[in-house]
């Protein structure tokens, strides 16, 4: 057998027959050549955002202390009791805390507005269809948000249960039913909505921060909302 017959057995089948080699899926896609991507979107959505912008800093700031501060200052509250001694008792003082992430959330939307206002527009986004998915998201998000507050009460929503404020039974109904954390995606959905409505990479850019605060946040409070109510269930049990 000749060298050249030989060289023919041990090449691939497929390749032997001109065939293209499938792409190894299972393995990682190693077989894909990257060098083809066309990245030229991507070049041009991060063309259009300004990292160098000082009002950028401040709502991503904004966005990462907001989450941040209410669980610190609820679980110290848990902890020592030390809001509802200052205020005389655990509605007034979860009332208070309420007052400021509401003014807190406040800031945050206004500097994200501002960033979305100020840093340029992407013209690939100014299309009608976007315009009338970011007002279905608005609505979407607005209903969720509502639906949330009205089903939780002000306290139920403020982080009652770290004052000692506990509901008789978990919250099932609308939209509970649907999602995990209604509150949380539906001002997620919001800020999607006006980052497309304002044709705003920054605002997507924005957007995707707040939904990573929320996810690291709800990693934190839902386990610890657990515990408090099963602390209330092993009490009712020994008395």
């Amino acid at each position: 057998m000749s060298d050249s017959d030989a060289g023919r057995e041990t090449r691939p089948a497929a390749e032997q027959s001109h065939q293209p080699v499938p792409l190894d899926c299972c393995g990682g896609l190693n077989n894909l050549d990257y060098s083809e991507m066309d990245l030229m979107p991507i070049e041009e959505f991060i063309r259009h955002i300004n990292f160098h912008d000082p009002n950028l800093s401040i709502a991503v700031i904004a966005i990462i202390f907001n989450p941040l501060f209410w669980n610190v200052v609820a679980r110290w509250e848990h902890r020592t009791r030390g809001l509802s001694r200052l205020f005389g008792g655990p509605y007034v003082a979860c009332c208070a805390l309420g007052l400021v992430i509401i003014l807190l959330n406040v800031f945050r939307s206004h500097s994200m507005t501002v960033v979305m206002k100020t840093q340029a527009r992407w013209e690939l986004m100014e299309r009608t269809d976007v315009f009338y998915v970011g007002i279905a998201l608005i609505v979407m998000g607005t209903v969720l948000v509502v639906s949330s507050f009205l089903a939780l009460g002000f306290t139920g929503t403020f982080l009652g249960d770290y004052f000692g404020i506990l509901m008789d039974e978990k919250v099932t109904g609308f939209p509970f039913s649907i999602f995990e954390n209604p509150m949380y995606w539906g001002s997620t959905a919001n800020y999607l909505g006006f980052a497309l409505i304002g044709a705003s990479p920054v605002g997507l850019v924005l957007t995707a921060i707040v939904a990573l605060a929320y996810k690291v946040a709800i990693r934190f409070e839902g386990p610890f909302t657990e515990q408090i109510y099963l602390q209330r269930n092993q009490r009712r049990k020994h008395d």
